[in-house]
């Protein structure tokens, strides 16, 4: 597989539902709305759940209305990420390999992706992110040097910015449009007040 190329708009939203949620495991579904062959794009990113992560119904109907949404919206999903409760502890799950090994038999270049909780710190210099490909029908460390996140140093302004002005807390993740069907977990409000962050920074959305 080749590079791997993250959004400001992907990468504050998987942030902000990492700070939205701090004491519990979270996931969510990585999106890309380009075509573009070798290097896999993610534009966007989808909050799934904070609580019960490996309660298999929850995640298969997520994952069937999040395939439906991305067929009307031109975008795939193109991978997985989760950050687990305990901030030392950034391995993979089983629940995490089960969900991406489904991710990747419908694309082949699929993106498991750990936040890494002990480097989330607004003041930490690299992306606190590691990656993960499957070679093999396992899932190996990615090389970071094929992980792109440009304009990284805006990206992490706006994550901090947006969290500081208590902007995490418009983040919807699906479950909590479970529990609350007038909530839009594909937080358009969200992605709105992202770009209008980051249009200085080259438009980079």
């Amino acid at each position: 597989m080749g590079e791997v190329e993250l959004s400001c708009r992907a990468y504050v939203k998987m942030y902000l539902h990492a700070c939205l949620f701090p004491r519990c495991s979270i996931n969510g579904l990585l999106l890309s709305s380009s075509s573009a062959g070798g290097a896999v794009c993610v534009t966007d990113c989808v909050p799934l759940l904070h609580s019960h992560l490996s309660l298999a119904p929850i995640t298969q109907l997520a994952l069937t209305q999040v395939d439906v949404w991305c067929s009307q919206t031109q975008q795939r999903i193109v991978g997985y990420y989760q950050a687990n409760a305990c901030v030392l502890d950034s391995s993979p799950t089983p629940c995490a390999l089960k969900i991406a090994d489904k991710i990747a038999e419908q694309f082949d270049n699929a993106v498991l992706l750990m936040l890494d909780g002990s480097k989330m710190s607004p003041d930490y210099r690299v992306p606190p992110i590691v990656m993960y490909e499957r070679k093999d029908s396992r899932w190996m460390l990615k090389d970071k040097h094929t992980i792109m996140l440009r304009q990284w140093e805006e990206t992490r302004a706006i994550a901090s910015q947006m969290l500081e002005s208590g902007d995490h807390t418009l983040l919807v993740d699906f479950d909590s449009h479970l529990d609350d069907i007038t909530k839009d977990w594909t937080n358009q409000k969200l992605n709105t007040k992202i770009a209008e962050l980051a249009s200085p920074a080259n438009g980079n959305i």
